[in-house]
């Protein structure tokens, strides 16, 4: 069991499930503390972080895509504060931090779980009924119907048309833009029966976002009404899809004559170093599924992995 406590929230693994508890301070967003407790299996979880700071630093989970409604629907355009998989951690408790890193990543590295893109969503998305107000209207799901109300700050034409009322069999797909300098956000759901190219102040199908604090909760409504649309795992295949799924990688070869894999190009730019434990994580994980798929002997597999993890 590791456990960390801050007034920013807590993080609890037991070696299954990172359970995720928001802090109850003022300072806490409001988005976390609406979406409430989290419980993430390990088979969702691609690499943990801590990165230490002058004060501190952050704990940081990173998912699999297409494991969670939410990160679907956020795309990495959360802001820092409302991101329920990062955790502020004060200067007195980076050791405990380390320590919640390195039996999240053991764990992770026993079990060989892939952390390629899912197939289906390992986490509910956000509790319903679900109601939120913010930029021009309010929008509401209940699981089964959206629902748009405009205030007194929406357009005239847009107002006139009413309230909306969209069943989820109808919608398309949902996006949330939050606000970026002086462009404005949205949420806008896509109704195929009802097509409009009009910008979100005059599109009856969304809510336009001025850039407030609230605006992020409508990620909120994206990620519960994301959670029963069909799944992305058709665009998450291609995604994760290898050059020849019959043959081993290149650094795989040299691994299995004993020799250490073969050193990777230079990360780009945003990319972990080549010894980063993630990615080193990663690598154990192809070794894995390489020896289930009958590619490598256990012998061979054997071999390969201990390559790899005396770079740890």
């Amino acid at each position: 069991m590791a456990e960390i406590l801050q007034k920013d929230g807590t993080w609890t693994f037991d070696g299954d499930t990172i359970r995720i508890v928001p802090g109850r301070e003022r300072g806490v967003h409001p988005l976390r503390q609406t979406l409430g407790e989290l419980a993430v299996p390990l088979g969702a979880v691609a690499g943990v972080a801590f990165e230490p700071a002058r004060k501190g630093g952050r704990l940081r989970l990173r998912l699999r895509d297409g494991s969670d409604p939410l990160t679907q629907a956020a795309r990495g355009r959360l802001p820092e504060a409302a991101d329920p998989y990062q955790l502020a951690v004060e200067q007195d408790r980076t050791g405990v931090a380390e320590y919640f890193v390195d039996e999240v990543r053991h764990a992770l590295l026993l079990e060989q779980l892939p952390d390629g893109p899912t197939d289906r969503y390992l986490l509910p998305g956000p509790a319903v009924p679900l109601s939120v107000s913010a930029g021009d209207g309010t929008a509401s799901f209940d699981g089964e119907r959206v629902r748009l109300e405009w205030n007194w700050t929406t357009a005239e034409g847009k107002k006139s048309a009413g309230t909306r009322v969209l069943p989820v069999t109808d919608i398309a797909t949902v996006e949330w833009q939050p606000s970026a300098g002086l462009e404005n956000g949205y949420l806008r759901f896509t109704v195929p029966q009802a097509p409009t190219n009009a910008p979100p102040k005059h599109d009856p199908h969304a809510i336009e976002l001025f850039g407030f604090k609230k605006d992020p909760l409508m990620a909120l409504v994206a990620a519960a009404v994301t959670a029963r649309l069909p799944h992305p795992s058709a665009a998450g295949a291609a995604r994760s899809a290898v050059a020849s799924p019959g043959a081993p990688a290149l650094g795989f070869s040299k691994a299995l004559e004993g020799a250490p894999p073969a050193a990777p190009a230079a990360p780009e730019r945003g990319e972990p170093a080549p010894d980063d434990h993630d990615v080193l994580l990663r690598r154990l994980r192809e070794l894995g599924e390489l020896r289930h798929a009958g590619i490598l002997t256990d012998e061979e597999f054997a071999a390969a992995k201990q390559a790899v993890l005396r770079r740890f």
